[in-house]
């Protein structure tokens, strides 16, 4: 959208920098955009597999995750040795490269700071993954 934010760590914290930040996403982001992107769902399911940005509750039926989880969770998740109803893909929580398996499928690469972008295939009962090299992102 425009917006030059600094991507170090020398901003982090600094709450005029992230307060001057958010004012000038708001204003640069169109409302149809927001307007859209509060319309999608937190999660969703498809044959075998669950897609959600951080994970999910276990115990919890998936029809029943608080959105909070959804976007939050992490220990309570990662530390299940258990299966799941489905297996659940996700990121949130940055790995060298992609990680299968037998419960969940974790394609946070950190794309912005390594320049690895990993995405999940599904073709069948066949899973890979794609992965593509690109920059970094430079502030």
């Amino acid at each position: 959208y425009g917006v030059d934010l600094v991507a170090d760590a020398r901003w982090f914290g600094k709450a005029e920098t992230v307060r001057k930040g958010h004012a000038a996403l708001i204003e640069a982001v169109p409302q149809a955009h927001v307007d859209f992107l509060r319309s999608l769902p937190f999660s969703v399911a498809f044959g075998d597999f669950f897609f959600c940005h951080a994970g999910i509750r276990p115990g919890v039926p998936l029809e029943s995750q608080s959105p909070q989880d959804l976007i939050w969770i992490r220990d309570a998740f990662h530390d299940h040795p258990g299966l799941y109803p489905k297996v659940i893909v996700h990121g949130h929580t940055p790995v060298p490269e992609a990680e299968v398996m037998a419960n969940r499928v974790n394609v946070d690469t950190l794309a912005w700071h390594s320049g690895t972008l990993s995405a999940l295939v599904v073709d069948g009962a066949e899973k890979r993954i794609l992965t593509v090299e690109g920059r970094p992102f430079q502030s």
